[in-house]
């Protein structure tokens, strides 16, 4: 009759009947701690200018690159270098790889549970904090350690009977304090892993809180490639220190020239010429300086997140309005009625809630198996590459992460960019993973026709032109030779025959021609195949395996990097899908939850089962004289080349069953409920 209308009481049209359910006293709590950025009363109008999500988005993506440096980067390429120098075998320093996932499926699911309702930001200072200490306890035992004792140099040549040579035998040995070292290590792994947990889980979570709902995937697609950097990072950074003496000083140099460059706490030593060199078996790199630089850079991170406030200027006008796109099942009524989640008592019924949801359960299982491939992948793929290809394993090390890495991160840019710009909801979301997981199945074909056939190696493949017998490196040309089965050095003959060591290839002298190794006088290298060209007789042998005649390396990157690509696009919408088909009070903990299964059924099988299947390939191990197996020398390329690709597509098969189940089970909420629901919380509002 003339009076104001109020919208309120006319019915709500159908754009809003999905409206996220948010109560008064909620709209009002999150106002109230939305405070500045500062400690305390102290609030400086410079950190205002960081007081919003791409400030929030630039402290997260550091402190994941530098979790990626650490744990990805520097931990992977010292692996090797620890084993040498602490005298542990390889199964002990698996135990040290697996203590950080340890310790995140531990935590994750508690972490998760109780920092839903916290302060997430100040959860990921003590993040910061817990990464900085592992990674300087991860480096102490090289301070308690002493010096290195690298020994004598063994002969690699052939020696002859009567000479003076080192004499093994396999006597018990008296057992070295060393191997100690590996609890402080673990330590190191777990304290890594404590502080590893907030980051992807809280961390993760209050991106999607504090922007609108077709901004989030892309802001977690560019935190999520940016942490991608760490491990790019972390292996050049490693890389390049492991070229500075263990202990700085090179001992028994001669006329050595050192220049000091001091940086952040890196260290350069220039050497002219000294008698102990990098390319010595016995030489060790400077492992520990870059975890000691990534210890104070990482803490100097605990004073950004530390000032950021509970919630971002305007998180609750943006969570007010958010569309409701949980799994209907009816757990989100029970979550809000039984306010679940405020007490240590609420963990089961919470955690079952969640194990409840057929939608969740199956992108995990997805996602699980994904992250079994790529974590696979991102071991083995050098290996693969120096295998394959006939490539070093530094030079396979660096193409592996050409590779891995940008593939990686624009898989996730893209998928979070196409996300965002065409507004998905749930459903779609779900549907796009199919697509990208059926393009990096058929991608992965690669493996069946750029597989490389093996190289002719002498004893293996070889019969020393007929004098010896396959799987036998020792023949008569070299049986006098007191050649070392522990001693491998391979060497590629004038004949193009690959040999274990000079010494089974029967070579008694080397000489060095502007720093170029040769081997002269080798009694099992026959005379070259074609005789055509003359630098053939200017040495019989010389270090290193012979050149591949294999040509299908830039062929295989080129389809291994669309495929990787392909495989990272569902990484982001399956984080995505996952934040919006539980409950809005749940999304941290479902993160938590996906943590564990992604570890127990993903990262740590992955490795493991990639490592038995090359394992399987393999045709020559190395042993002692001890007759004591170590790593395996040689494999079998077909034999690699399908059992990984059955692994990889084996997986890719179950990750799209489980999607696809995803998508036939998902229900969004019906919209009269959520209609009904959200006029009579504006009424309630109204009449407050």
């Amino acid at each position: 009759n003339g009076g104001i209308e109020n919208p309120v009481f006319e019915p709500p049209s159908p754009d809003s009947s999905r409206q996220r359910q948010v109560s008064p006293a909620e709209v009002d709590a999150n106002v109230t701690e939305e405070g500045p950025c500062g400690w305390g009363r102290c609030t400086p109008k410079a950190l205002q200018l960081c007081n919003n999500p791409e400030g929030y988005l630039a402290a997260y993506s550091f402190l994941a690159i530098f979790q990626g440096i650490v744990v990805n980067g520097l931990i992977n390429i010292s692996i090797s270098t620890i084993e040498k120098r602490y005298e542990l075998n390889s199964s002990r320093t698996g135990l040290i790889s697996a203590s950080y996932d340890v310790a995140f499926c531990i935590l994750s699911l508690f972490v998760s549970f109780f920092g839903e309702r916290g302060h997430k930001p100040q959860w990921l200072a003590f993040s910061a904090f817990m990464l900085g200490l592992g990674s300087l306890v991860f480096s102490l035992p090289h301070f308690n350690s002493g010096k290195y004792q690298y020994g004598t140099k063994l002969e690699d040549t052939c020696q002859i009977p009567g000479t003076s040579s080192a004499n093994f035998t396999c006597s018990a040995s008296t057992k070295s304090s060393l191997s100690n070292y590996l609890y402080v290590f673990i330590l190191g792994q777990l304290l890594l892993g404590v502080g590893g947990t907030p980051l992807y889980t809280l961390g993760t979570a209050f991106i999607d809180d504090s922007v609108p709902k077709h901004k989030s995937s892309l802001y977690i697609g560019i935190g999520y490639a940016m942490s991608l950097l760490g491990p790019a990072i972390g292996y050049v950074l490693g890389g390049q220190l492991l070229n500075i003496y263990i202990d700085i000083q090179i001992p028994e140099r001669q006329d050595t020239t050192e220049s000091y460059t001091f940086g952040f706490l890196f260290l350069i030593i220039i050497i002219k010429t000294f008698s102990f060199s990098l390319y010595d078996p016995r030489w060790l790199g400077a492992w520990w300086i870059a975890f000691l630089a990534c210890f104070f850079s990482i803490w100097l991170l605990i004073i950004p997140f530390s000032c950021f406030p509970k919630h971002l200027p305007g998180t609750a006008k943006i969570q007010a309005e958010k569309i409701s796109e949980t799994h209907n099942d009816g757990s989100e009524g029970l979550v809000e009625t039984k306010n679940i989640g405020k007490s240590i008592k609420d963990f089961p019924v919470a955690l079952l809630i969640l194990l409840k949801n057929p939608v969740l359960m199956s992108l995990i299982l997805a996602s699980s198996s994904e992250a079994l491939v790529a974590t696979g992948f991102a071991t083995f793929l050098p290996k693969f590459i120096e295998n394959q290809f006939g490539k070093t394993s530094s030079f396979s090390a660096t193409l592996g992460g050409l590779v891995l890495i940008p593939a990686a991160a624009l898989g996730q840019i893209i998928s979070g960019i196409l996300v965002s710009r065409c507004k998905m909801d749930c459903k779609s979301i779900i549907k796009f993973m199919i697509g990208s997981c059926s393009a990096g199945l058929l991608l992965n074909t690669v493996f069946l026709f750029a597989k490389c056939g093996n190289e002719p190696f002498a004893g293996v493949s070889e019969t020393y032109n007929g004098t010896g017998m396959l799987y036998n490196l020792t023949a008569p040309c070299n049986a006098n030779c007191q050649c070392l089965l522990s001693m491998y050095y391979p060497v590629c003959g004038r004949d193009k025959v690959q040999y274990f060591s000079p010494c089974f290839g029967g070579c008694t002298s080397q000489l060095f021609n502007n720093r170029k190794k040769t081997y002269h006088n080798c009694s099992c290298i026959g005379i070259p195949r074609r005789e055509n060209s003359l630098e053939d007789f200017l040495y019989e042998a010389v270090p290193g395996k012979c050149p591949t005649q294999c040509k299908f390396l830039p062929l295989f990157l080129t389809v291994f990097f669309f495929a990787i690509v392909f495989t990272f696009m569902a990484v982001t919408p399956t984080t995505v899908a996952i934040l919006r088909c539980v409950p809005d009070k749940q999304r941290s903990f479902a993160l938590g939850v996906q943590s564990v299964f992604l570890r127990l059924l993903g990262t740590i099988p992955g490795p493991i089962l990639f490592g038995v299947a090359i394992d399987n390939s393999c045709t020559l191990w190395d042993s002692d004289e001890c007759k004591t197996e170590g790593a395996c020398l040689v494999y079998d390329n077909e034999r690699m080349a399908y059992l990984l690709m059955g692994i990889s597509a084996g997986c890719k098969v179950i990750t799209i069953i489980f999607v696809v189940t995803a998508v036939c089970l998902y229900k969004p909420p019906p919209a009269s409920a959520a209609l009904s629901q959200k006029h009579s919380e504006m009424v309630s509002a109204i009449h407050t």
